[in-house]
């Protein structure tokens, strides 16, 4: 999640606003990934092997794989349910309407950075990247992540013991 986050920060999480509300494109949350997602390495495991960024038709992972792994992942929404989307320089396409993101690292030609097919969101599934779009192991290659797979949505920084930031 750099440069938005910086590895050994840590983030104070609110697990229960989805309880209330949806969550929201732009949102930095930490969930449960697909089963597959932590296997090492860059990528992980589609559920459709001819999506995603490994595969062979131009699209993102349009389904994830439907066992969720234990691990933590923290990523933005970049995409929600029946929401379009495809990849263009590393930037979110959605509905038609490429993603303004000042906020991440640039992605570098090829790879995951371009996914021109469009692929649609599942219903109550959403669509995650990382902000490091050249090195993020994320949605594009293992998939939307079931609501229920959410735990909550990061809200503040810190390193300990000295200083808190806010999103």
């Amino acid at each position: 999640m750099e440069p938005t986050l910086d590895v050994g920060q840590r983030v104070l999480v609110n697990r229960f606003l989805y309880h209330f509300k949806d969550p929201q494109i732009g949102d930095i949350v930490v969930f449960h990934p697909p089963e597959g997602a932590n296997g090492g390495g860059a990528g992980g495991e589609c559920g459709d092997p001819r999506t995603g960024a490994g595969g062979s038709s131009g699209a993102a992972c349009d389904q994830p794989t439907p066992q969720e792994a234990t691990v933590n992942f923290i990523k933005r929404i970049v995409a929600g349910p029946g929401d379009t989307l495809s990849v263009q320089n590393g930037h979110p396409v959605v509905n038609g309407k490429i993603a303004q993101e000042d906020f991440i690292n640039p992605c570098t030609p090829g790879g995951a950075c371009n996914l021109p097919k469009t692929i649609t969101i599942p219903p109550d599934h959403y669509f995650m990247m990382g902000d490091n779009r050249g090195s993020s192991d994320d949605s594009r290659f293992w998939g939307p992540v079931p609501r229920d797979w959410i735990i909550g949505k990061a809200f503040a920084t810190y390193w300990p013991p000295d200083r808190i930031g806010f999103f």
